[in-house]
């Protein structure tokens, strides 16, 4: 097979596991508290095979949703697998830690930087460029302190080195190596596709967008913020797919520099039993997406 032609898979690592997400069929692999792998498998919304996931920007917002939706309900699975019966997180309880987790990331991510900015033009006399510039790096730097923050959580640690299993997985694949957890070890932990490479890029880009909007009231510049995550999505989801695509010039490798290096807040070193989990995933994904296309 052709490198051009070979399926573009993605991830995201759960609490113990791997989910693997292909084109028609996604897959999680969970380390169970009694040692064994618990699998779950589910085919993807047709969405993912639509026309709407040819045209570019509109994808990436499908992207955004897939990577909250999808990712969300892979993440309570893995907890609830962990917590056992009497623990589950379900129902009105699951909706609202989903709803409550989403209303804080987009306040302290977007909603804060731009108050702050905005307190910068009113206070320290910004210019409206110089204030979506500082909104821009403040906004970087939260989410650079977040992610080295929680880093040091020995739980959070744990599922930093199922990323960087779901990562050595994906990237040996893709160099036609054999799946076996020695063999996948030697790959490296960086992605260009990485959802950490997503988010950087987003970020970056928020800067450029909003310059472009120039001085706001307090409330519009607020509003603007929320109705641009959209768009933010479908133009870093773009980047993200044309630089993984052209990794061959030397340039579009010292492009993508950044996001590989922010990756290593995320990923750790997996141990071999990580590995195993994340292949297990990878390999059930790709059984189901033959059963979806038969």
């Amino acid at each position: 097979m052709e490198k051009s032609k070979m399926p573009t898979y993605g991830g995201q690592a759960v609490i113990e596991g791997v989910m693997m997400r292909g084109r028609n069929a996604v897959a999680i692999a969970l380390r169970a508290p009694d040692r064994q792998i618990v699998l779950h498998t589910e085919p993807l919304s047709p969405i993912y095979r639509s026309q709407w996931m040819k045209v570019p920007f509109v994808r990436g917002v499908i992207s955004l949703w897939d990577a909250l939706n999808l990712g969300m309900r892979a993440l309570t699975l893995s907890a609830n697998v962990q917590a056992g019966e009497d623990e589950k997180i379900e129902g009105a309880s699951l909706y609202l830690t989903l709803g409550v987790s989403l209303a804080i990331a987009i306040g302290l991510f977007f909603l804060a930087p731009a108050l702050l900015g905005q307190l910068g033009e009113r206070f320290l006399q910004l210019t409206p460029w110089q204030s979506n510039l500082f909104e821009g790096l403040v906004r970087l730097m939260l989410l650079v302190g977040y992610i080295f923050a929680v880093g040091k959580i020995p739980d959070i640690e744990r599922v930093f080195a199922y990323h960087g299993a779901e990562h050595k997985t994906i990237n040996a694949f893709e160099s036609g190596a054999e799946l076996t957890p020695q063999e996948v070890a030697r790959f490296p932990l960086e992605h260009p596709r990485c959802g950490t490479s997503f988010l950087l890029t987003l970020v970056v880009l928020s800067v450029l967008i909003f310059s472009l909007l120039g001085q706001l009231d307090l409330h519009i510049r607020l509003l603007s913020r929320l109705l641009m995550i959209p768009v933010l999505a479908g133009v870093a989801y773009e980047y993200i797919r044309w630089t993984a695509n052209q990794l061959h010039r030397p340039w579009v490798r010292w492009m993508i520099a950044p996001n590989l290096a922010l990756q290593r807040l995320t990923t750790r070193e997996p141990s071999l039993d990580m590995l195993e989990v994340a292949i297990a995933a990878f390999r059930t994904m790709r059984e189901k997406e033959q059963e979806v296309v038969l």
